[in-house]
This record gives structure tokens, sequence and C-alpha cells, in this order.
């Protein structure tokens, strides 16, 4: 058994993406951080056949077991990205007359181009709508950008297909496997909403006023078809057929709403919007959480922070001067997740537009030098996303029963001098290696 566990990791050392294996690992003597409670300083974790066995400072360790030694080792839960297009294929471009839209001040650039698909009728029928597309179907294990992140420490990537104003259905996946269906851990997790607005002259909707009255009009065919599929299916004699709805069966489906929020404005409109809405919403982008933590926290909506914080356009006219608040956001944009935090607010952090894997673990250290504590950044990374989308009853922390997805850090996760030694991803154990270039989904 030892043998095979060996040759497993050598394989994952060289690059190549490992099937989960039946077998058993203990991680022996380091600094385990649950995430889920305090830390222990001298603990065991034992892992059988991609699940965390047991944890804890004196559990024995089976003799079958192949061991790792944990001297000097900080043990943490496999990190998420909670919003992420690592390992989702570049979207061909959609063909359209109008002027390709700039990515809003909370939408990733990457999640800014539309996915095709083939329709029946014309853009009449649902426009810039893909509902029913689901993250995992799309999901390419050869991709260059889960390496990337299995190099950076994460372990799981929350990612959505699309970028209409329904872009699609997101889905939870582990960043490592020979095959999409191993890696898929859920594969409905919320229906993203973004607001690509266009100006005059991209038709309908092509504004931000035309966008919120087109996703009002959605949930309200959803409702009214929802209720002709069930009166039809008690007793379907004398009844029309209700016609088959791909767009409104997917916005059905959908367990919960995402709608973008970087402003203050923005984040009280789209708080109000969801509730009209009737949804369990989850707000992204945050830009000026640190102006809205309140509003959060008074709605119990949770939200998404994006990692790329707001900076100075490069090619930016130099005599055009930014405003205050401008100034003041970029600024202050750090602190708000120690705002949201101090708030009771769940938040969890996303790539956004942080083009390499690599950096984010720099942004989210931003954030802690502006004030948020290490144990809240490190939830904020595992089991604050985890419960957000739902997914806590199997990730998120160090706990019996839950999938094995560690990262295991030489110094401290936040500290700019930390190493990571190796993930492990449904009980495989991957060591970092050499990073290529990754696909940058444009």
């Amino acid at each position: 058994m030892q043998k095979l566990l060996v040759s497993t990791v050598l394989l994952a050392a060289a690059g190549l993406a490992q099937s989960p294996v039946a077998g058993v690992l203990a991680i022996r003597g380091a600094h385990l951080h649950p995430a889920s409670g305090p830390s222990l300083p001298n603990g065991n974790i034992v892992l059988r056949n991609g699940l965390i066995e047991s944890i804890g400072p004196n559990v024995p360790i089976p003799p079958e077991a192949f061991v790792v030694d944990g001297a000097g080792l900080q043990v943490y839960p496999g990190l998420i990205d909670a919003l992420s297009t690592w390992g989702l294929p570049a979207a061909p471009a959609r063909p359209t007359a109008a002027p390709a839209p700039g990515p809003s001040p909370a939408t990733p650039a990457v999640l800014e181009r539309p996915i095709q698909t083939l329709d029946e009728g014309g853009p009449e029928e649902r426009p810039s709508n893909n509902s029913w597309v689901r993250a995992a179907d799309l999901l390419d294990p050869r991709l260059a950008t889960l390496a990337a992140a299995r190099n950076a420490g994460y372990t799981t990537a929350i990612s959505f297909p699309g970028a209409n104003v329904f872009s699609g259905q997101g889905s939870a996946y582990n960043v490592a496997g020979t095959r999409s269906r191993q890696m898929v851990i859920e594969e409905g997790v919320g229906q993203m909403i973004t607001f690509p607005v266009r100006g005059f002259g991209g038709g309908f909707p092509g504004s931000l006023m035309g966008i919120i009255s087109y996703i009002r009009q959605i949930f309200s065919d959803a409702a009214h078809y929802r209720s002709s599929q069930a009166l039809y299916a008690k007793d379907p004699r004398g009844l029309p057929r209700p016609p088959y709805d791909r767009a409104l069966d997917g916005v059905i489906a959908s367990p919960r709403l995402l709608l973008p929020a970087g402003r203050l404005a923005e984040i009280d409109r789209m708080i109000r919007f969801g509730q009209e809405l009737q949804q369990p919403l989850v707000l992204y982008g945050g830009a000026e959480s640190f102006r809205g933590a309140a509003l959060l926290a008074a709605a119990k909506v949770p939200m998404l922070v994006n990692l790329r914080w707001p900076e100075a356009e490069r090619d930016a006219d130099p005599f055009v001067k930014d405003s205050l608040r401008v100034l003041e956001t970029r600024d202050l944009a750090p602190t708000g997740p120690a705002v949201l935090a101090k708030a009771g607010v769940k938040f969890a952090f996303y790539s956004g537009g942080v083009e390499r894997p690599a950096d984010l673990r720099k942004a989210v250290k931003k954030a802690v030098d502006a004030g948020l504590s290490k144990e809240d950044a490190l939830k904020a990374l595992t089991l604050y996303p985890a419960q957000i989308f739902g997914l806590d009853n199997r990730l998120g922390s160090l706990e019996p029963g839950k999938i094995a997805n560690l990262t295991v850090i030489e110094g401290d996760l936040f500290d700019d001098r930390a190493k990571l030694k190796f993930t492990i991803i449904d009980g495989v154990k991957y060591e970092p290696a050499p990073e290529t270039a990754p696909e940058t989904n444009r």
C-alpha cells in the first residue's frame, strides 16, 4: 500500500493529475488549523479513501498509513476560490454589432465574455440567457489554470460559465483529477447575474434599467412556468401542455442568486432587488464593503470580495483627476473585509481579475495588514465560501468525514516568506510543479 501511495506522489510531483486512490495517509506532529475551531499546535491528521478519518493531538496513526512528518508544517483546510474560472475553456465571442462590453467594477474581466449556445428561436426568445448551462459540463481537467491553482495552495474552485445577464449555473469542483466527473463536488450552486451594459444601439436589454426589468420579468415568467407545470403534473387532462423552456428551468433549478455590487449604491440596490425577487442572495464585488457593511449585516446577505483591489488605470488620462471618493475607495477597499468581520457579515474571497493564482495570497495579506484577523482571513478562504454555497458538510474545515482537501505550508499562510509544501486533494498529495504560463480564459 505504501508503494502505491509513493508512486502516486511521484507522479503528482511531475505535474500529472491523479485520480483519487484508496489508501491511508497521515500527517504527524504538525500545527493544524481546522478553521471550525481552535488550532492544534501539535496534532495528527489521518486521511483514508479520500476523506478525513480523524484529527487531534493524540490521534493514533494506523500501521498501514503512509506517514508524512509534519514538524515545522502548518496544515490548513484546502483553499477555495469563491468565484473562479479555473479549469473552464476560453469562451467564443458572441457575434454582435454592438461594441464589446467593458468589465463592471464587480465582475472579473474573464467573466465578461458570453458563451455560445444553440437557440431554436431568435434573440427575442430569452436574450442574454444561458441559465441552464453548468460550469461542471465545461470543465477541462487538462487546462494549466488548474495546476497554477494547486501551485498557489488552492484545492477547490467555485466557477460560473459565462457572462450573459443570466450567465449560467455555477459548479464546485476540485482542481485536480483526470476526468471532470471525478472532480465535481456540486454541479449547481447558484445562478450568476452580470450587468453587461452596452449603451444605446446594443439591443434589449441594453441599459441598467433594461437589465433589471428583464431579470424581474424572467423571475415572473419562472413563477408562472413552475405553477403551470405543477398544475399540469397534477392532472393533465383538459389542459394545454406547458411549453418546455430551458432558460426558465435553469433559473428554477438554481439554489441561490449572485448579484454584482461594488459600490455602496449597488450594495443597497441589489439587496433590495434580491428581496423583491425572494431569492436566497449572495452579492459579489465588494469594493466599497467598508461603506456597506451595515446594510449587509441588517439584511443578512453574504458578500464575495474581489481580491483585485481597485487601482488606477495604467493608461488613464493624466489630465483627468479622479474624484475624492474614487481615491478613498482605492485606499480603503482592503479594509472592507475587517469591517465586514466586525459587523458580523459572512464573506469570502475570490480571484476576480487577479491573473496569477500565486498573487492571491499577497492580495489577502493586504486585507490582513489593513486589520483583518488571520483567523477571519483563513475562514474567508475556506469555511465561509463552503457555508455560503451550502458545501460546509463536505468542505471548508478539517473535520472527520469531510473531503480530504488540505493546504500544507512551511511558515505562516499569510507571511510573504511562506512556502507551499504540498496540497492534498481527495486524499492525493500534490507537490508544487514548475509553473507554466496558464491559460487566461481570454
